[in-house]
Formats: structure tokens, C-alpha cells, sequence
């Protein structure tokens, strides 16, 4: 069944009323995001009700652009009469009744995933195995929340044979209406986890929580070595058996590594240095089957495939020829620095129009560049005929704003008259990879953004190699999913009117600068706040249009800051008054006055304008209104101490006294704002009108209050150079300082004090991570290069990986044993260092 609703069947479905009808449109796409629109007049917006935002505010801009239908819990004020309205109790409800509509429609067999690790890679392997045989519809990477489902299972078409769709929940009562939505017929349950598990009484009852997935499965596929999922799926069984005498019960088939009455019982493994070989034995008969991984988490996931290749009747043979055959799944979008300061977004081994459309999303989130290039492969098997296939990616690059395409293929190539959309685009096409390489000039690509997109089939890594900016080998990883959940952390501990402003100075503590203003931008974050001018005016230039405050202006710097409509922090009367004077000189009118921002002296002593000068402060406001105050703010001296609480107090009495007999006397609204990362958590009472986020946004809380609910966002890693044997009393590195006591196995690592690395975590002080030990510094840190003892890491070789901070070691530690603090850790790390963002 193809998808297409008249609104009056949309209004039936998910049980509205049909408020106001204009256009008869059939309704195919489904709108949760005003940025994600590509197909207005086919669509139908639920306007979803968030914590912090409320989509009824985004209503009016998607009804300019072209929406016309929209589902919605309040009609709007305003006047827009050529629009469809169903008006709703629940707008996230009517999203689900839609799909779980929909996916009633389809007699097929779904694969229903549910876990706490392991769902994605499931899934995708599933996919690759089971693709010669089915045309399969499933989940886009990780969609399995509340709406992230809907989206996936609104991809059913009438040609899909086959589904596959993962789900995860954070909380009772949300599984239920996901079975709803997915109607498995064949369950898989990968483990279970103490991810997300704040919700729930214990890890027994987030089990059965997850299980009401499976409720009407033919099957349940599990591993019976998990003894708490295994007496909770009997427990379920006997409970339904209870309720109803004539259910048959619903099946297990389950594997282990040690009950020999599983259905499947695992014989032996064998790791090999880049293979594994899996024997199991199931109804008497023995198979054996090898993968191209050799970690305890693939060799699982891989057993769960093979079960459910079975239990779909696929040729032991059959399957154990597909085994060898499995790529790691690339789970996340990379970009990097390219040649002639372009980025590179690399996702070069994932082809098809559901993965398309979120690469190119994150493509349209980057404002760095003003020109954006897609280098798409073939899409292949996507159960389309090429024109309409072809017709819809070309609508998709076009409304994401790609200026340049280059398709790689026969199939793309023959379509290539659908790629003249305007005259903004140039498109060209290729037969093949290599014969692109042949034509390729690096002198093409300056300035500019850079998807690659390409089936793994394509080889589309060799022409990663030719864009990627040549650098050391030691990268800073930054993961912007991370970066985001901890913004989201920190949104719940504040009201819905509460603002945020992110602090971003310092190269955003050392994350990278533009990278991540976009990604706060696109996620409409409210301030962002940089130390110096040039911070702000490079943000500018990258495309960053949110307010920006400047919280060290110099005289000097007041011209840029006026041209690039930057925002500065005024600490003193003689800087207002200067900054009076400059826009007193300045061309441009400033009819509402210019915006700026005071900090009050409280306690700090550091910047601020003190009591004894608000009197004089207020006459000059009111006098000459030139400026106009966004906000006023003073900084806490101690927000993480609790020794200081008293201080920290008697700060925000000072601060609350002050704020209102400046905001009284000012005739427009005025922010306030005292505190940082650690006084959201610890001061909820002095929230007022907006907090300024910083450290934790990084996943650092220096409170310790909700840490266990945060995201390691950086990582810094490195690799060995070379590995060589010390003998005992011989010495490492300069000075001598690093003695031998016994034989060792020495690592030099290509990382130095010149990429940020302390000093101080010299002579043992410091250790690093290779293959998960920890390994200790030896000698004194150079400027390129440090060393280190792996002698219990025998197996380490030549090009290993090497963490110097991440999820495993945490910058916590690092800066203990440097004797400072994580933020002197992160933003002293050089520039030089190569900084990759990845989303999933």
C-alpha cells in the first residue's frame, strides 16, 4: 500500500476533528521538525509538545513555505486560511495512531529489536545478511524512541517484503505503545543494560518493560546465558498461559555458552587475529561459521543473526557463506578538515535514501563554508525504479541547499537529466570510482563543505584519502550526539522560560569553535558567549547568526564587534562610556539602541560594575539611549564549593537587590543571569531568566551531582610510533629522568606538551590507554612525543591506538594527576590538533 491520506481520513485515524478544511492534498510525508521539511504540500506537521519548545510556535513558517496540513492540540491565532487543522488531545498519540494505521496495512514479517546494546548493529547486520533475499524497510540508524519509531515505520511500502525496526525506551509505560506501532512477528532481545535505568525499580522490571514488545511475537530470539531475561520471558509466558488456557504460548529460541538445554547450544570459539570461528550445534546437527571480528560484543551480536537466519529457514550453508561477508557498521557521520579549507563529511559506507536524508541534514547544519558539495554513489536495491529514485534525491539535494553533485555509477549517470534543477547546482557523473580518481584535481574543491556518500561497494575511501587534510596522527574526537544529550541534561533541571546561554569561548574548551555554535544553533539554543572579539567575529563569518555576547571587549575591538553585531559585556563605566561614544560616531542607526550586557560586582573582584556605581550607571543609561541592556549578570566565586555556599548566597542577595533596581528602572525587559554549569545543579532557586552553560555541557560536573548523567563528549587519541625493548638501568627520553628498573617494553606515542599534554604527567605522574590498560608515562613528555611502558600490554603493536582521555578514561583523571583542573586540560589543547565531529 502507498502511503496517501485526505485529511478527513486523517482526522478519523487518529481520532480529531477536522477544525478547518481548504486543501485536498494527499498527505505521504510525515513533518516533526521545521528543518526537515523537503516535500511542503505532502505533508502533514504534528506540532509535538517538548519541555523547553512548543512546535504551535513553528506553524506559521512551515504554512509560508508551503505545509498546509497540520495536527495540532491549539488552533492559531492568526489567520491562515488556506490550511487544514485536526485538532487533537495529543499530538505525540495521534503520531502513533497514524503509523500503528498505517502499519496494518502490511502482511509481512517484522522484525522487532529491543536491548539495551547491541540494537544497531543487529539490525544493520540483519540487513546486509537477509538482503538478497527480501526488500527490506528499516529503522534509520538508531530511530527507536517515541518518535523515532513512527518515522521508521512510515517508510512501509508496498514493495517491502521484509521490516526491520529497533525500539528503546528510558521509562515505564512507553514500550507499549511502540508494540503498537512495530506489530513484530519475530522479537529479538540482545541483552540488557544499566543504560537508562533511572526509570525503573529494578533491572527485573525494565525487562518486562521492554518485553510488552514482543506481546503478540511468533518468536522471542535471546540468549539464555542472561538469566534475569530468561526467567522474566518465562514468567510472561506463564502469566499469559494464566490469563487465557488455550494460549498456546508464544515461542523462544535461545542460544548459550554454557545451558546445554538452549535451543542452540555454542560449541566452541576461536578468535584469530582478524577472524573469529563460531561452532554451535543446534537439533543434533553442528555448523560453523566464521565473522571478521574478533571483540565479545560482535561475536554475540553475530550468534542472534544466525538465529534468526534460521528460524527464517536460510541455509545454514547459505548463511555461513554471508557470515565472512559482514562490514562494521559505521554508526556515526565524521567530518574532518579537507584540502584547501574544506570539510569533509564522511560517510562513505551506507547508501541509501533514508541514511541520505540525515547525512544531508548535518550537511545543512554547517554554515562554515557557503558552498556545499554531495558525492553520491549509486543507491542500490532501494526497491524503487531509477527515475523516481533519482527524482527523489535531486529533490533532496535541492532543498538542502547543495550547490555542487557529483554522481558515481552507471544508474546515477543514466538519470542524469533529473540533476538539472537550476541554474545554482553543477552536477556531474562518473561510471565509476575509479574514473572519477582519474579526473581528479584537488584544485577543484576550495571552501566548501563536502558529503561523501557512497554503497561500500564503491570504494568510496579512496577518495576520502584524496580530500582529507594530511595531519599527525594524534585527533581529537568530538561527539556531537554527547554534546547534545548533555544540553538536554541541563534543559531539565530548568524551567520552559529559562534561557540558555552556552559559553564557547576558548575554542569552545577546546572542542572547535564553529563546529559546535552550528550544532547549538540548529538546535536553537538562545546565547552563545565568547571572551574576545575575534572569537565572536570568526563565528560570524562560519554563518552563526544567534546573539553573541563578548565578555572581554577592548576599545579597540568595538569597530568589529559593531560591524558583526556582536554583543559586549560591559564591566565598568568606562568602557560604557566609550562604547556610548563609538555609537554615537558609528553610520549605522540603532533606532532600539545597541544591545548590550552588564556585569555586577558582588564578591568576585575580578570585572563588575560595584553598588556604589549603579546610581551613576542608571543616568547614564537613561540619559543617552544609545545602548540598550539585554541583560545583566554577575559571575559566583564558589559555585561548586559547598564550603562557600554561604558566600555563594550572599552573592545572589547582592546580585537580586542590585539586577532589580536597574531592571525597575529601564521602561523594556532585561535578562538575568548568575549562573554557570555547577550553580544550575546546585542553586535552582537563582535559575532567574537565563543560566550560562559551560564545563558541563562537556559532560563535566564538578558537583558530582549528575555526572552518571552525562556524555563523555572529547576524546584525544593518539598512536605508537614505535615500540622498542628497554633492558634494566638503561634510561628514556631527555634529562635521563626515565630509569629502567627492570626490562621493559617501551611505546613512543605522537604526542607532545606542543599539542597540549602537561609536563606535569611526566615520570609516571600520567598514564595512557592501549588495547583498555592503563599504561604509564616514562621519562619527560617532549614536544611531539612521549613515552610510554607497555610491558603489560604485550600484544600492543606498531600503530595501536592510544587514549589519551575518553569515555574510558576520564579527563577527571587526567587532570588529578596533572595537580589541575579538566577545564585547563581541554582548552590548552593545541590547535593543531585534528579535530574530528561525529553524529550519529
Amino acid at each position: 500500500m502507498e502511503k496517501g491520506y485526505k485529511p478527513e481520513q486523517l482526522a478519523n485515524i487518529v481520532k480529531g476533528k477536522l477544525i478547518q478544511r481548504f486543501s485536498s492534498a494527499i498527505i505521504e510525508h510525515i513533518v516533526l521538525d521545521s528543518r526537515k521539511l523537503i516535500y511542503p504540500a505532502q505533508s502533514v506537521f504534528f506540532a509535538l509538545k517538548g519541555a523547553r519548545r512548543d512546535g504551535h510556535q513553528f506553524i506559521t513558517d512551515l504554512y509560508d513555505r508551503g505545509v498546509k496540513t497540520f495536527i495540532v492540540n491549539d488552533i492559531p491565532e492568526n489567520d491562515l486560511s488556506e490550511a487544514n487543522f485536526i485538532k487533537v488531545k495529543d499530538t505525540v498519540q495521534a503520531l502513533q495512531l497514524l503509523v500503528a494505521f498505517h502499519r496494518k496495512s502490511f502482511n509481512i514479517p517484522v522484525i522487532g529489536i529491543t536491548g539495551s546494546n547491541g540494537k544497531t548493529i543487529v539490525k544493520e547486520w540483519l540487513y546486509q545478511l537477509l538482503q538478497p533475499d527480501f526488500s527490506i524497510c528499516r529503522s534509520p540508524r538508531s530511530y527507536n524512541s517515541q518518535t523515532g519509531v513512527p518515522l521508521s515505520v512510515w517508510q512501509l511500502s508496498d514493495f517491502h517484503d521484509l521490516a526491520i525496526f529497533e525500539a528503546g525506551i528510558s521509562q515505564p509505560d512507553e514500550m507499549g505503545n511502540l508494540q503498537k506501532i512495530i506489530a513484530p512477528t519475530i522479537g529479538i532481545f540482545t541483552n540488557i543494560g544499566k543504560a537508562h535505568s533511572e526509570g525503573f525499580l529494578n533491572i527485573r522490571h525494565k525487562i518486562n518493560e521492554k518485553l510488552k514488545l514482543f506481546a503478540h511475537t511468533e518468536v522471542i530470539i535471546f540468549r539464555r546465558d542472561y538469566l534475569d531475561i530468561n526467567e522474566c520471558i518465562l514468567t510472561v509466558k506463564a502469566q499469559m498461559k494464566r490469563a487465557d488456557p488455550d494460549f498456546e504460548g508464544f515461542h523462544t529460541f535461545c542460544w548459550s555458552m554454557e545451558n546445554p538445554e538452549a535451543d542452540v547450544c555454542i560449541k566452541s570459539i576461536e578468535k584469530k587475529p582478524s577472524h573469529t570461528y563460531i561452532q554451535l550445534e543446534h537439533n543434533g546437527a553442528h555448523f560453523i561459521f566464521s565473522i571478521p571480528f574478533i571483540d565479545d560484543a560482535s561475536i554475540e551480536n553475530a550468534i542472534h543473526c544466525w538465529l534468526v537466519l534460521r528460524f527464517m529457514k536460510i541455509d545454514p550453508e547459505i548463511i555461513a557463506q554471508r557470515m565472512p561477508g559482514l562490514n562494521r557498521v559505521a554508526m556515526r557521520l565524521e567530518m574532518n578538515d579537507a584540502i584547501n579549507n574544506c570539510s569533509l563529511i564522511n560517510d562513505s559506507y551506507n547508501s541509501d535514501i533514508n541514511s541520505l536524508t540525515i547525512a544531508l541534514d548535518f550537511l545543512s547544519q554547517q554554515k562554515q563554508h557557503p558552498h556545499k558539495t554531495l558525492i553520491l554513489s549509486d543507491i542500490l536495491q532501494s526497491g524503487l525504479s531509477d527515475e523516481k529514485l533519482y527524482r527523489d534525491v535531486a529533490n533532496l539535494m535541492s532543498s538542502k541547499g547543495v550547490t555542487r553533485f557529483i554522481g558515481i555509477g552507471p544508474a546515477i549517470s543514466r538519470q542524469h537529466q533529473l540533476f538539472v534543477i537550476n541554474d545554482n547546482i553543477s552536477a556531474s557523473f562518473f561510471l565509476s570510482t575509479e574514473e572519477f580518481l582519474k579526473s581528479f584535481s584537488g584544485d577543484q574543491y576550495h571552501d566548501e563543505t563536502i558529503l561523501l556518500k557512497g554503497a561500500r561497494k564503491f570504494e568510496f575511501e579512496q577518495i576520502s584519502k584524496y580530500l582529507i587534510q594530511k595531519a599527525h596522527e594524534t585527533i581529537l574526537e568530538v561527539d556531537l550526539n554527547a554534546l547534545l544529550h548533555n544540553l538536554t541534561v541541563f534543559q531539565s533541571q530548568l524551567g520552559s522560560q529559562t534561557k540558555i546561554m552556552v559559553m564557547v569561548k576558548a575554542f569552545s574548551y577546546g572542542s572547535g569553535s564553529f563546529e559546535i555554535a552550528n550544532a547549538l544553533q540548529f538546535h536553537k539554543i538562545d546565547y552563545l558567549a565568547v571572551a574576545y572579539s575575534d572569537e565572536g567575529i570568526e563565528l560570524r563569518k562560519a554563518g552563526i547568526n544567534l546573539p553573541i555576547m563578548i565578555m572581554n571587549p577592548e576599545q579597540q575591538s568595538f569597530e568589529g564587534i559593531i560591524q558583526y553585531h556582536l554583543e559586549p559585556e560591559l564591566y565598568s563605566l568606562r568602557l560604557l562610556k566609550q562604547f556610548q561614544q563609538t555609537i554615537a560616531f558609528s553610520s549605522k542607526p540603532f533606532p532600539e539602541g545597541y544591545p548590550v550586557h552588564l556585569e555586577l560586582e558582588t564578591g568576585m573582584n575580578r570585572l563588575g560594575i560595584g553598588a556604589e556605581n549603579v546610581e551613576e550607571l542608571l543616568q547614564l543609561l537613561t540619559a543617552n539611549k544609545s545602548l540598550r541592556v539585554k541583560s545583566v549578570f554577575t559571575h559566583l566565586a564558589g559555585s561548586e564549593d559547598p564550603l562557600l555556599d554561604e558566600f555563594s548566597r550572599i552573592q545572589i542577595n547582592r546580585f537580586q537587590k542590585l539586577s532589580e533596581k536597574i531592571v525597575r528602572q529601564l521602561p523594556y525587559p532585561v535578562l538575568r543571569h548568575v549562573l554557570n554549569s555547577a550553580g544550575i545543579i546546585r542553586f535552582p532557586e537563582a535559575h532567574f531568566d537565563m543560566v550560562r552553560l559551560g564545563i558541563g555541557l562537556y559532560g563535566i560536573d564538578s558537583t558530582n551531582k549528575i555526572q552518571h548523567q552525562l556524555r563523555n563528549v572529547s576524546t584525544l587519541k593518539t598512536t605508537i610510533s614505535q615500540i622498542k625493548k628497554i633492558r634494566a638501568e638503561e634510561t628514556v627520553g631527555y634529562g635521563r629522568k626515565g630509569m629502567a628498573l627492570t626490562d621493559l617494553m617501551v611505546a613512543t606515542v605522537g604526542i607532545g606538551y606542543a599539542d597540549g599534554l602537561s609536563r606535569n604527567l611526566s615520570i609516571g605522574k600520567g598514564k595512557m590507554m592501549v588495547r583498555g590498560v592503563l599504561t604509564p608515562i616514562i621519562g619527560n613528555i617532549n614536544m611531539d612525543m612521549a613515552m610510554i611502558d607497555i610491558t603489560a600490554v604485550p600484544e600492543a603493536e606498531e600503530g595501536d591506538e592510544v587514549i589519551v582521555f575518553g569515555d574510558m578514561l576520564p579527563v577527571q583523571k587526567l587532570a588529578e594527576w596533572a595537580g589541575t583542573i579538566p577545564y585547563e586540560v581541554l582548552s590548552t589543547i593545541s590547535r593543531r590538533v585534528k579535530r574530528v565531529y561525529f553524529q550519529e
